[in-house]
């Protein structure tokens, strides 16, 4: 057999990563107080950046005659000399900080060890055990009251008036949180907190419960009342002061803390007079930026070396192509954030019962973008709105499938065919929660056994054994 080579041309399409399209796709991601961070870093290394004009009333802005002073000024004698230029550009590779240049492929966030948040820790398991929308709007709300420490900083009663729902929903969702990792996470006092320690490590009589609920009486050494309450005797007392010693009193301080960081919205969602919602862009956090063409026009019309004609060149563009991109994403948050606004209409007029089922892909195919875009925008960028500061993520719940796969039910219209079944069912002989799964189906949603289970004591309905006993016994 004898061995030969060949030569083969082959056509393939590949999209470039190149600088640019890096750099739009990077002020996607940042928020509105990132993003000034970031266009303040460019001022002072692009010589044709420069801030532009803000609106009447938003603060002043020099002339065009000082703005040509202070650009005369900084590009140093008139005499053609190259100097100033390369000045500039050696100053822009020290602030680059050492970085690898010449590989675009190069991602400084994979050599940083993360630490998981407890807010991350929280969301992944409110994930795996709520699939209810409403549910899921309540935690993620929920848990974005939940301080470092692991409490609750928020009433229920005040939470429930925000979300437009009632305080028992908000509690049942409350008590799921409280059921996640780090125990006691979710507490609203430190009473709460060791409570659903003890809890979960069995030891919680009643003794020890009153004990603590009237912890504040061993702070003021008031022992004698302390016992009377708990009916404890001394050998008692010193065993569930060693036993709450054990516990930790402030349970998220284990786990990572999120980056402090102000909340400033993005997006603000108002309500017009005619029941439609105005949604603005935060115009006071948004960086203006303009290309100084005049700038680049005298300094390039003077003698200098080829390197140096390139660079400037290089920058123009650069200060040309950022001014593009941070329309383009000024017109991006906003084409999101009103797709999601006119999609959970009923969210922002009726409450959190009405949060509808919404994924990325369906954003994204209504508006004609790519999910990948979608998902950047919605990250870390914030809406202001009548019920509250909400990140555009909130607004995405799951959905219940159809058999088929094309429909999508939201939690609550399944919880209503499910009463609606329940109601109409033989008091004697009630359908038992395989039978209610197979009745949906029929009815062409796909549901699991324990969702239905869920559902139904959701809706204070108890199994079917017990409710044929009741009507047994005529109730």
């Amino acid at each position: 057999m004898r061995m030969t080579g060949r030569l083969e041309a082959r056509q393939t399409q590949q999209l470039a990563m190149t600088p640019q399209l890096q750099q739009a796709i990077k002020l996607l991601q940042l928020s509105n107080l990132e993003l000034q961070e970031y266009v303040e870093e460019r001022l002072l290394e692009n010589p044709f950046l420069e801030r532009g004009e803000a609106p009447e009333g938003e603060g002043a802005t020099a002339s065009a005659d000082d703005k040509a002073s202070d650009r005369a000024a900084e590009s140093g004698p008139a005499d053609g000399s190259d100097e100033p230029v390369l000045e500039r550009r050696e100053r822009i590779k020290e602030n680059a900080g050492g970085a690898p240049t010449g590989d675009e492929d190069y991602d400084a966030a994979q050599h940083v060890s993360v630490e998981k948040s407890l807010r991350e820790l929280l969301e992944e398991q409110l994930d795996l055990a709520v699939r209810d929308p409403m549910e899921a709007g309540i935690g993620r709300y929920l848990i974005d009251l939940i301080d470092e420490a692991g409490y609750l900083t928020a009433t229920t009663t005040d939470i429930a008036e925000k979300l437009g729902c009632q305080e028992t929903e908000v509690a049942a969702v409350l008590a799921t949180i409280q059921g996640f990792e780090p125990t006691g996470v979710g507490a609203r006092t430190l009473c709460e907190c060791l409570t659903l320690q003890l809890e979960e490590e069995g030891a919680l009589g009643e003794p020890m419960r009153l004990f603590l609920q009237n912890l504040a009486l061993l702070g003021s050494h008031k022992i004698a009342e302390l016992k009377k309450l708990t009916g404890m005797d001394d050998d008692d007392l010193r065993e569930a002061v060693t036993a709450i010693k054990k516990l930790n009193p402030k349970p998220g301080l284990a786990y990572g803390a999120d980056t402090v960081q102000v909340v400033v919205p993005d997006v603000y969602v108002s309500e017009r007079a005619d029941g439609s919602w105005r949604i603005e862009l935060n115009s006071h956090t948004l960086p203006r930026v303009i290309a100084n063409e005049d700038y680049y026009v005298e300094l390039s019309g003077r003698k200098q070396s080829e390197d140096s004609k390139k660079f400037l060149q290089e920058q123009i563009n650069d200060a040309n192509w950022l001014v593009r991109s941070l329309d383009q994403r000024a017109r991006t948050i906003l084409k999101v954030a009103s797709e999601i606004v006119s999609y959970q209409d009923g969210f922002f007029a009726e409450g959190v019962r009405h949060l509808r089922p919404l994924n990325l892909k369906t954003v994204a195919d209504n508006i004609g973008m790519h999910e990948s875009t979608v998902s950047r925008v919605t990250t870390g960028k914030y809406l202001h709105t009548p019920r509250g500061v909400l990140e555009l993520k909130y607004f995405f719940t799951p959905g219940i499938p159809s058999a088929d796969g094309e429909t999508v039910y939201s939690a609550e219209s399944v919880r209503h065919e499910l009463q609606k079944l329940i109601d109409q069912e033989e008091p004697l002989s009630p359908l038992s929660d395989d039978q209610l799964v197979a009745r949906l189906s029929n009815q062409g949603i796909a549901i699991a056994r324990r969702t239905v289970a869920k559902y139904r004591a959701s809706l204070g309905v108890p199994s079917s054994v017990e409710r044929k006993r009741a009507a047994k016994r005529g109730i």
